[in-house]
């Protein structure tokens, strides 16, 4: 399945149906070295395993799991993505909380908490790079979804995402 499939599957309804088969066959074909994939350790704690890129659109399996060793965290937790995240929970239940960003200051007791980065990718590699930009953070509303729900966030919003039993 390419991205207009799942996305078509989620959207009709029936991604419970099919996509937890079609992720397990994908995992046995993985395995089965069938199917390369170079697999990357995401520094929010998950393995990301990069399906499909095709333009602006990509299909990632994200894999939680207490047993793989976490990449040792360089930055906060707190990120956003530059394209609207539309997210199927194969197994196990995610928490979004989502985050209030003000711009502000750096000084005084209502400063900056926090400063932006941003990802610049150079070919296959990504790297943080510090912005000039300060802001304060405080905690906003979470949403927690389960195995065969799907959740959206809009590009741009700010959240941490947490895994019971994960980082």
């Amino acid at each position: 399945m390419r991205y207009p499939d799942i996305y078509g599957e989620i959207t009709a309804g029936t991604a419970v149906d099919t996509l937890p088969r079609w992720a397990r066959d994908v995992l046995g074909d993985i395995a089965g070295g069938r199917m390369p994939v170079h697999a990357v350790k995401h520094p929010l704690g998950f393995l990301c395993l990069p399906l499909e890129r095709s333009g602006d659109l990509g299909v990632c399996l994200h894999i939680w799991s207490p047993e793989l060793e976490s990449v040792e965290a360089t930055t906060s937790g707190v990120h956003c993505h530059s394209w609207e995240l539309v997210s199927f929970v194969l197994y196990g239940s995610v928490r979004n909380t989502r985050a209030n960003v003000a711009e502000t200051p750096p000084a005084g007791p209502d400063g900056a908490t926090h400063r932006l980065f941003e990802v610049v990718s150079r070919g296959e590699v990504d790297e943080l790079k510090a912005t000039g930009r300060t802001v304060r953070y405080t905690p906003g509303d979470t949403s927690t979804h389960g195995t065969g729900e799907t959740y959206t966030l809009p590009a741009g919003v700010f959240h941490t995402t947490h895994i019971e039993g994960g980082p």
